[in-house]
């Protein structure tokens, strides 16, 4: 018989991988890690605020997610320094001040490790009613946004051209890339959560031969790796964020080469 631990943390890396795969395609596509690096940035500073606020710490992630993804989203017209310094500043600002609140919360009430890289064996089940209540707006959004998307990643002003909203597409696709990040930061933490977007969707894209193909296999790769990086972190005793990160690693290094066949054709 499975633990009840072990069930919802399964169940939580499954739906967690559902949840990154097909938005890390576009994160790839448009060259967003660094978007999303910054937004998992602020993911402590969401939870200091939660407990001081006696709320939902997931529901405190994201509020501050959203909120620093509304600010980027604002501050993407300014010419006053290149779009990746800009989300270097604020993500290591965003991390400072969230280990800044940590402290003045008290580590009785923060376990700092566990948001840092992630405690997927913690999982509550008001975690996986989150992950689901995601995966339903994830779902819904993507298939509204999906083909838009497409075009603003092929070619932003084609795409601006034949009607597409593209600020207003490309916003909400933000907002998605931060609420996603908010409710997974529990799984592999919020300095590893950026691999889950790029690395499934990196390998997968060593095999798709349409962008569909591209987001089912990185669906299918992310929970492999997931379940994998679980299971290799009970057998070896290991911390279970960075055992899943491994894990996709190796299967991104085992499609590199296929990858590099691609770009020397």
């Amino acid at each position: 018989m499975i633990d009840d631990f072990l069930l919802r943390a399964g169940l939580a890396g499954i739906g967690v991988a559902l949840l990154t795969a097909p938005l890390g395609c576009f994160v790839v596509w448009q060259r967003l890690a660094m978007f999303g690096n910054s937004i998992a940035h602020c993911g402590l500073l969401g939870v200091a605020l939660g407990v001081l606020l006696s709320i939902e710490l997931t529901l405190g992630v994201i509020m501050v997610s959203m909120a620093l993804a509304l600010l980027l989203i604002g501050l993407q017209g300014q010419k006053l320094l290149p779009q990746d310094t800009l989300l270097g500043i604020l993500a290591h600002a965003a991390l400072a001040a969230g280990l800044l609140a940590a402290t003045w919360v008290g580590g009785a009430r923060l376990d700092l490790m566990g948001y840092l890289f992630g405690d997927i064996l913690a999982v509550s089940g008001s975690d996986l009613w989150w992950i689901l209540g995601g995966l339903i707006l994830i779902g819904g959004a993507m298939l509204w946004l999906w083909r838009p998307l497409l075009s603003i990643s092929v070619h932003r002003e084609l795409a601006a051209a034949e009607g597409v909203r593209v600020e207003l597409v490309q916003a909400s696709f933000m907002l998605l890339v931060a609420f996603t990040i908010a409710v997974s930061i529990k799984i592999v933490g919020i300095l590893l959560i950026t691999s889950l977007l790029i690395i499934p969707a990196a390998s997968a894209r060593a095999f798709a031969s349409s962008p569909e193909r591209m987001a089912a296999g990185a669906a299918v790769l992310s929970v492999f790796s997931v379940l994998a990086g679980l299971g290799f972190s009970m057998q070896l005793d290991t911390p279970a964020g960075p055992s899943i990160v491994l894990v996709l690693t190796a299967v991104f290094a085992l499609t590199a080469p296929f990858l590099l066949r691609q770009g020397a054709r």
